[in-house]
C-alpha cells in the first residue's frame, strides 16, 4: 500500500485545501494509505476527511518553523509520495526531503499566480522570489499548477519551462446532491419567491473583494426587488457587517458563514457572482456553472476567463468596479444561462478523472 503525505499549513476552508480533501477522500477509496501534515491542526475542513486518514500536527506559528520537525517526520514516516500546495510552504518541506535524504517523490502544486498574491499583494522582492523558487522547484519530481494561468505565471516568476509544468484542474465536480430535495427548499432558504435570488461564496478577505461586491448590489437593489447572500466566515466579516448596515442592507444582504454544503443555494439561487481581485482556479465558480447558474465574474488574471472560456459561459467584468459589477449583474439576468455548454465544460473538473490524473503523474514521473 502505497503513502501519501500531503503537506498543507492547516484545513481551514479554502482552495488548496478543499482540492486535497476531496483527493484523499478519494485515494483512501482506492486503498492509498493518506496522511496529513498541518502546522496547526484546526480548520472546518478536518470533518470532512475520511476517518482512515490520518493528521499529525506540529503545531509550529511560522511556516520556517516546520523545517526541521518535518525531516524527523519524513524520516520516521517515509512516504512513498510527498506533495505540498503554497509557496512558501512548498521551498520549506522541499528543502526538509532533501535533509531527510529524498526519502519517496515529492511534488509541488501551486494554486495561484504568485507575481499577484507574493509579489504585489506582499511586496516581496521580485529578485529573490525568482532565486528561491528556481533554487528549489528544479528537485522536485514534479511541478503542477491548477490552470493555464496559475502555469504561465510559475514559469515567468520562477524561470521554469512551461514543459516542466504539469496542468492539472482542481477536482471540484463529484454529484453528491439532491437536485430536487434543494429545489423544495427554495422558500426556506431565501425566503419570498418574488424576489431575485443572488449567491457568492468563498472566504471573507480582501482578496475576494466583497466590499465592492455589496456596493455593486446596493445600486442594483434600487432598481430591482432582490437579496444577497454571501457564504463564508473571514477576517471581513465586521468590516463587511458595518458596510451592511451603513448601506442599509441589512434586510438584503445576509452573511450566513461557512456551509459544508453550499449547492442548495446554488440550485435555487437566479445569479451566482465572483467578486474577486485574484485567484487560481476558483472552485465555486465551477461548481455554480454546474449547476446552471447565471453567472458574473470578474475578469482575474487566472481563473475565471480561463473557466468560463472567455465570455462563452459567464460575463466578465473588470475587477474592483462596482458600478461595472453592477451593469453585469442587471444584463446577465434579463438572459438565460447557457446550460448545456456549461454542463459540459464542467465535466473538465471532474474529481475521479481528476484523482486519476494525479495518481499517474505520481507514477510516471
Amino acid at each position: 500500500m502505497k503513502k501519501i503525505t500531503i503537506i498543507l499549513p492547516s484545513l481551514e476552508m479554502g482552495g488548496a485545501e478543499k482540492m486535497a480533501v476531496k483527493l484523499a477522500n478519494n485515494w483512501i477509496k482506492k486503498n492509498y494509505k493518506v496522511n496529513f501534515v498541518l502546522l496547526k491542526k484546526k480548520g472546518q475542513l478536518i470533518n470532512e476527511l475520511n476517518s482512515e486518514i490520518n493528521i499529525t500536527n506540529l503545531n509550529v506559528k511560522k511556516i520556517r518553523n516546520c523545517f526541521i520537525p518535518l525531516i524527523f517526520f519524513l524520516k520516521k514516516t517515509k512516504p512513498d509520495i510527498i506533495w505540498v500546495g503554497m509557496w512558501p510552504l512548498t521551498s520549506v518541506s522541499l528543502l526538509s526531503w532533501i535533509f531527510s535524504g529524498k526519502i519517496g517523490k515529492f511534488y509541488i502544486t501551486e494554486h495561484n499566480p504568485l507575481s499577484i498574491s507574493i509579489i504585489k499583494e506582499l511586496k516581496f522582492s521580485k529578485f529573490f522570489l525568482k532565486l528561491i523558487i528556481y533554487s528549489t522547484y528544479i528537485f522536485a519530481n514534479g511541478i503542477i499548477a491548477v490552470s493555464s494561468g496559475v502555469k504561465k505565471d510559475l514559469s515567468k516568476v520562477g524561470s521554469i519551462k512551461e514543459k516542466s509544468i504539469k496542468m492539472i484542474y482542481n477536482p471540484v465536480i463529484d454529484n453528491l446532491y439532491n437536485r430536487i430535495s434543494f429545489l423544495n427548499n427554495k422558500i426556506k432558504l431565501w425566503g419570498s419567491k418574488s424576489i431575485i435570488k443572488i449567491v457568492s461564496v468563498g472566504s471573507l478577505k480582501p482578496q475576494k473583494d466583497y466590499k465592492n461586491l455589496i456596493i455593486a448590489f446596493s445600486y442594483l437593489s434600487k432598481i430591482i426587488k432582490c437579496k444577497l447572500i454571501i457564504i463564508g466566515e473571514g477576517k471581513q466579516k465586521i468590516f463587511l457587517q458595518n458596510l451592511i448596515r451603513n448601506l442599509n442592507l441589512q434586510n438584503k444582504v445576509f452573511l450566513i458563514g461557512y456551509k459544508k454544503n453550499p449547492y442548495p443555494w446554488y440550485l435555487t439561487a437566479d445569479l451566482f457572482v465572483l467578486s474577486s481581485i485574484r485567484e487560481g482556479l476558483p472552485s465555486v465558480l465551477i461548481e455554480a456553472m454546474h449547476c446552471g447558474l447565471r453567472i458574473v465574474s470578474t475578469d482575474c488574471e487566472t481563473g475565471p476567463r480561463e473557466i468560463l472560456e472567455k465570455y462563452k459561459i459567464g460575463h466578465l467584468v473588470k475587477t474592483s468596479n462596482a458600478i461595472a459589477l453592477c451593469n453585469a449583474m442587471k444584463v446577465s439576468l434579463s438572459r438565460l444561462p447557457p446550460k448545456q455548454k456549461m454542463y459540459k465544460r464542467s465535466k473538465d473538473f471532474d474529481l475521479e478523472m481528476i484523482s486519476n490524473q494525479y495518481l499517474d503523474y505520481f507514477i510516471k514521473n
